[in-house]
């Protein structure tokens, strides 16, 4: 006699990737709550939020300081773009459960943004749609379910502002972004994202879990869609992600990892911030900067404001929030077309606020 192999289901090599966008989407619930941050969508995108334990400090902090830093950058190119009398697109890759479209939409730069398009695994973006269409408040900013389109089997979203796509970011994008970006659909006359509008794409937490050949063809295409023809719009690009991974501290935030089954291919390559510059600029972007998160709080953020969340809650792991926070960064980059957009779109970027340790100021 012998037994029959058990059919057990095969695991989804995705799965502990996509997890990660729920453990950030609780973590940004926790700094809402904890009042690191503003943000009064968030609770409706994160599962059974009103039960989600508030995480640590460190995490909190941690949080808080990814925004702010990415909030500054997303501000200052809206900004650019209304002084200049601009409307403007945004394109967020991986986005998971992320708010920012409905925190633009009801704030000050609303008449500014012209488009905002996020694009997902599948499986995240049909649980995102159900999440608007469940809720009336998520609904009511994209114009009401008259003016939301589902399509795709319900993983991908339309409206006249926000769109929200399905696509393995893996794949070649002339396969999966070509068409539902830049080919003319669902009654309009013009394609979803145009390249004469000043553009900014976001990359948060994403290219790291992706090969670097891959993810310089996702940069990389984007910049060849705005230059051809003479050339489009500015194309701004902002990216948050982990590096500098070949020390003690970053072998032991790797194994950790592996040991929730996610790796980091496209995070391994770099160990210097020049480096991430670097990856911009070979795809074809002008110019690029990149700062850590540990800098960016030292320097980048009002003292006022880093005096008014070291209040908030007691921190005693002071060393391994430095360690934490020199281990990520954001980087970002800038494409223009022509000499006058250099002038007008030359200062865009994050802005010193104060030199905390030349002013003898601690905030630990």
């Amino acid at each position: 006699m012998y037994s029959q192999p058990s059919l057990l289901p095969r695991q989804d090599p995705d799965a502990p990737i996509r997890q990660t966008d729920n453990d950030a989407a609780v973590a940004r619930l926790s700094a809402v709550q904890k009042h690191y941050l503003d943000d009064l969508f968030v609770k409706h995108l994160v599962p059974r939020a009103h039960l989600q334990p508030n995480r640590p400090p460190l995490i909190n902090i941690g949080t808080y300081i990814r925004t702010r830093g990415i909030e500054d950058l997303v501000d200052g190119w809206l900004s650019s773009a209304k002084k200049q009398g601009k409307k403007c697109q945004i394109v967020s890759l991986g986005a998971g459960s992320d708010t920012r479209f409905w925190r633009i939409a009801t704030g000050p730069h609303k008449d500014t943004l012209i488009k905002y398009v996020e694009v997902d695994f599948g499986e995240i973006t049909s649980k995102k749609s159900m999440s608007i269409m469940k809720n009336r408040e998520l609904r009511d900013v994209l114009g009401g379910s008259n003016h939301i389109q589902i399509t795709e089997g319900g993983t991908v979203l339309h409206s006249r502002q926000y769109h929200l796509l399905a696509a393995d970011l893996r794949r070649d994008p002339v396969d999966t972004l070509q068409e539902p970006l830049t080919i003319p659909s669902h009654g309009s006359q013009e394609p979803i994202l145009s390249p004469q509008c000043p553009t900014l794409l976001l990359f948060e937490c994403v290219l790291a879990y992706m090969e670097v050949n891959v993810s310089s063809r996702l940069l990389q295409w984007f910049v060849d869609y705005f230059s051809a023809d003479g050339g489009g719009a500015p194309l701004g690009c902002v990216i948050y992600e982990m590096f500098g991974l070949n020390d003690p501290f970053g072998r032991v935030m790797l194994n950790n990892l592996r040991a929730r089954s996610v790796t980091l291919p496209g995070a391994e390559p770099f160990m210097t911030l020049d480096s991430l510059v670097e990856r911009l600029l070979k795809t074809g972007f002008h110019k690029g900067w990149a700062l850590t998160l540990k800098e960016i709080r030292k320097s980048y953020i009002e003292p006022e404001e880093l005096a008014r969340i070291s209040r908030l809650e007691m921190l005693d792991e002071t060393e391994e929030l430095e360690l934490v926070l020199a281990h990520y960064a954001i980087s970002w980059s800038i494409f223009v077309p022509t000499a006058e957009d250099k002038e007008k779109w030359g200062d865009w970027g994050l802005k010193e606020k104060r030199k905390h340790e030349e002013e003898g100021l601690s905030f630990s």
